[in-house]
């Protein structure tokens, strides 16, 4: 029995375009470009479908034929303390060379660091994981997230340290007899 799992990254919105990290109040809807976007992913309607709580993540959901997703905390972002409302930019501009410790961190399975006030590699991935072990053994799921819960599924199932994925983007994996494969990445398109 197999399982084939899509990781669909949301559509985009506001923030994506301006390249800046989401505020910690912000729950941003999908820009038009967004929703036409969401609107043509091509995901296997039979599919059991689950979501980020975000706005953003169940719009992209709804929009892509899912609109009974469940609504899943652990499909939630990473929490990114002071980037929050940041770009790159802004960030090296207060910070120096830190933000990189930071995501790098951020991105680190074994890591008790992150930025400051959000949080740690390791607390993020062993969210990620628990939901990982929890899927069921065959089928198709769908789960409409973010980059860091989809770049975080990446690393623990199948190695994949660095990718970069577009809004609306997709990566498609399998997993038999507790193995797991990477067997497409679309790229999806960029704010």
């Amino acid at each position: 029995m197999s399982l084939t799992l899509y990781l669909v990254r949301h559509a985009s919105t506001a923030p994506n375009a301006q390249r800046r990290y989401p505020r910690v109040d912000e729950d941003a809807p999908l820009s038009p470009e967004g929703r036409a976007a969401a609107a043509g992913l091509s995901l296997p309607l039979q599919a059991v479908a689950f979501t980020s709580p975000t706005l953003r993540a169940r719009q992209t959901a709804d929009l892509a034929g899912f609109p009974h997703a469940v609504a899943t905390p652990a499909l939630a972002e990473a929490a990114f303390g002071v980037m929050a409302g940041q770009t790159w930019a802004e960030l090296e501009a207060r910070s120096g060379d830190a933000p990189r410790g930071w995501i790098d961190a951020l991105g680190d399975p074994e890591s008790e660091a992150g930025p400051p006030g959000g949080a740690t590699g390791r607390t993020f991935h062993r969210r990620v994981q628990t939901w990982l072990a929890g899927l069921p053994q065959g089928g198709d799921v769908i789960a409409f997230t973010h980059t860091g819960p989809l770049l975080a599924a990446l690393r623990l199932s199948v190695g994949l340290r660095a990718a970069e994925i577009a809004p609306g983007g997709v990566a498609v994996l399998k997993r038999a007899e507790g193995h797991w494969w990477l067997c497409e990445l679309r790229w999806g398109s960029a704010p």
